[in-house]
C-alpha cells in the first residue's frame, strides 16, 4: 500500500510540474531550455556532433539567440535574461573594447550580428567597453567591400555577392548604432541595402526573393543574365523579413525614405501569404516547391515569417489581416516543431543546419542542395526567432 501511495504521489507531482510548466509562456519555456543546455557559454555544434569539436567563439548564431533574450528581458522585466546575455558577451568583450576571437579583416558581415547584444548591454549599463566594442564593429562596416552600387559583399571571400542573410547580419546593428550615437546620415545607407537587395533578388512573378545575387556573374550558381541564385530558400527570406521589421524600430518616423522600407515589407508579406502551407500554417524549406518530393516544412523560416508578420501587423506596417496569418503560422509551429519532455522542457525541432552558396564543397543553390542539409533540434537560428515570435504572439493576444 505504501508503494502505491508513493507511486501515486510521484505521478501527481509530475502532473502538477507539467501543468505549472505549461502555464508559463512559450517564450519563457524556450529560454529556460537554452539556459539549461548552455549554462555558462554557448558552443555551436555542427550537425551530428554530440560533443562540440570547436571552441566557443564570436558567432552570429549566439547573437541571434541573445537578441531574443534581450527582447524577453524588455518584455518581462526579468533581469535573468539580461544577466545571462551579459555573462556570455563578457566572455568576449574585453575592458578595452576589443573582442576575443573576432577578426575585423575577415570582413565577414555575419560577425556584426552579436553587436546587437553589445548595443543592448550598452543601453542598460552605459559601460564604455560596450561602446568601444560597438565602434569596432561599426569600423568593419566602414571598410566592408561593396558592389559598384554600394551593397555590402556578404564576406570578403564571397566577392561581389549580396545575400539575403547579410541584411539581418549587418543592418539592424547599423541602424541602432546610427540612432543611439546620432549618425543620421547612415540611415540612407541602411535603407539602400534593402532597396538594392530587393531590386536584384525579387522575382516579379511570385514576389519571392532569390537567396543571393552575384554582381560579377562568375559564380556557377549565378544566372548568367541576372546574377541571381536559382532558389527561394525559406530562411534566407526569413532573415530579410525580420531585418526589415527590426530596422524600422530605429529609422526615425519622419525620415523621408521610411516609407520605402514599409513598401518592401508589404510586398514581401503579400508574397509570403501566397506560399504559407494551408494545412499546417508553416512554410517550406524551399518556399515555392511545396509538392516536390523531398521538400519539408522548416522551423526557422516559419518562426521568422511569423515574427515579421505579427510585428508588422501589430505596428501597422502591413494590414491587420496578417495577424491572422501569423496566428495560423504560430499554431503550426507549436504543432509541427515543438516537442516536450516528461519534465516539461520544450525543444524546437526541424531547423535546417545551414544554407549557403559556393565554398568547398561547392553549394550550387539547387533544390537538391537545400534539402540535403541536415536538420537540428534546438538550433540557435530557430530558437532565437521562436522566442521573438512567441513574444509577438503574446503582445497580439493583449490587443
Amino acid at each position: 500500500m505504501r508503494k502505491v501511495k508513493i507511486l501515486f504521489v510521484g505521478v501527481l507531482c509530475g502532473f502538477m510540474f507539467s501543468c505549472v510548466a505549461q502555464q508559463k509562456p512559450w517564450s519563457v519555456r524556450m529560454a529556460e531550455t537554452m539556459m539549461k543546455t548552455y549554462p555558462d557559454s554557448i558552443v555551436v555544434k555542427r550537425a551530428g556532433e554530440t560533443v562540440p569539436k570547436r571552441p566557443t567563439r564570436w558567432d552570429y548564431e549566439q547573437g541571434v539567440l541573445l537578441k531574443s533574450f534581450d527582447a524577453l528581458f524588455q518584455h518581462t522585466g526579468d533581469k535573468t535574461y539580461f544577466n545571462y546575455s551579459k555573462k556570455i558577451i563578457d566572455h568576449f568583450v574585453q575592458p578595452d573594447g576589443s573582442i576575443r576571437t573576432y577578426d575585423l579583416l575577415e570582413y565577414n558581415i555575419d560577425h556584426i550580428t552579436p553587436g546587437r547584444v553589445v548595443m543592448a548591454l550598452y543601453r542598460e549599463t552605459k559601460e564604455e567597453k560596450y561602446k568601444k566594442a560597438a565602434d569596432l564593429l561599426r569600423e568593419q562596416l566602414n571598410w566592408q567591400p561593396r558592389t559598384k552600387e554600394g551593397g555590402y559583399w556578404h564576406k570578403h571571400r564571397y566577392p561581389y555577392q549580396m545575400w539575403l542573410d547579410g541584411l539581418y547580419m549587418g543592418e539592424p546593428f547599423s541602424a541602432e548604432y546610427a540612432q543611439v550615437f546620432n549618425h543620421p546620415k547612415e540611415f540612407d545607407d541602411v535603407i539602400n541595402q534593402f532597396v538594392w537587395m530587393e531590386k536584384h533578388s525579387r522575382d516579379s512573378n511570385t514576389g519571392l526573393l532569390y537567396h543571393a545575387w552575384d554582381e560579377s556573374r562568375k559564380q556557377r550558381w549565378a544566372d548568367p543574365e541576372t546574377g541571381r541564385a536559382p532558389g527561394f530558400w525559406g530562411r534566407g527570406m526569413g532573415w530579410y523579413a525580420i531585418a526589415l521589421v527590426d530596422v524600422l524600430d530605429y529609422i526615425p518616423k519622419d525620415h523621408p525614405r521610411r516609407k520605402e522600407m514599409i513598401a518592401i515589407l508589404q510586398r514581401l508579406a503579400a508574397a509570403l501569404k501566397n506560399y504559407q502551407d494551408p494545412a499546417s500554417g508553416a512554410w517550406w524549406q524551399v518556399v515555392d516547391k511545396a509538392t516536390k518530393q523531398g521538400n519539408y516544412l522548416e522551423a526557422s523560416a516559419s518562426c521568422m515569417f511569423v515574427y515579421a508578420l505579427a510585428k508588422g501587423s501589430r505596428l501597422g506596417y502591413i494590414d491587420k489581416s496578417f495577424s491572422a496569418l501569423a496566428r495560423k503560422g504560430y499554431d503550426g509551429i507549436l504543432k509541427n516543431f515543438i516537442e516536450t519532455d516528461a519534465d516539461g522542457t520544450i525543444h524546437l525541432t526541424k531547423t535546417v543546419s545551414v544554407g549557403g552558396l559556393g565554398g568547398t564543397p561547392y553549394r550550387d543553390g539547387s533544390f537538391e542542395y537545400y534539402i540535403s542539409e541536415p536538420l537540428r533540434t534546438d538550433d540557435l537560428k530557430g530558437v532565437g526567432p521562436f522566442i521573438q515570435a512567441s513574444i509577438e504572439m503574446e503582445l497580439l493576444a493583449k490587443k
